[in-house]
């Protein structure tokens, strides 16, 4: 196992402007920022912001919010929802139909001028990140949280 490390003040910047350029994001995240050597970034309350992780052997805390890549970020079904009330583009409404394809693990054909990553959502409710490559919407809800429609 691994230890999660704290994200100092510059990282967690970067990762707020990329929410912004990507999103339109313009709220704040007043937490703790934590990552693993995966990527995954998990947020913990700011409570715990003197916690020593140091001797604790651990490879996650709090709340999954998505996975870095280089400069992109994917949200969790959570991080969209974290986000999405303060965003303001990048973002695809799914009619019920779609939705249900979608939370069965279903990609979507899906026009769009320009690739990238994008919320989710239908009707108020935010339902996670996809990615539109070459007109799919690519699916990334986990296995786990995927709904089987009979």
């Amino acid at each position: 196992m691994e230890t999660l490390k704290v994200l100092n003040r510059k990282k967690i910047k970067e990762i707020l402007n990329t929410l912004k350029e990507r999103y339109g994001f313009n709220g704040k995240l007043d937490y703790v920022f934590f990552i693993n050597s995966k990527g995954k970034i998990f947020l913990l309350s700011k409570k715990f912001k003197d916690l020593d992780n140091s001797k604790l052997n651990i490879n996650s805390l709090g709340l999954y919010f998505g996975t870095v890549n280089g400069k992109e970020i994917r949200l969790s079904v959570e991080g969209s929802q974290l986000i999405g009330d303060k965003s303001s583009k990048n973002i695809i409404n799914l009619n019920d139909k779609e939705l249900r394809e979608w939370l069965t693990g279903e990609d979507l054909s899906f026009k769009n001028k320009e690739n990238g990553f994008v919320l989710v959502k239908n009707e108020k409710d935010f339902c996670g990140c996809g990615k539109i490559v070459s007109n799919r919407l690519l699916n990334f809800v986990p296995k786990e949280k995927r709904v089987n429609i009979i």
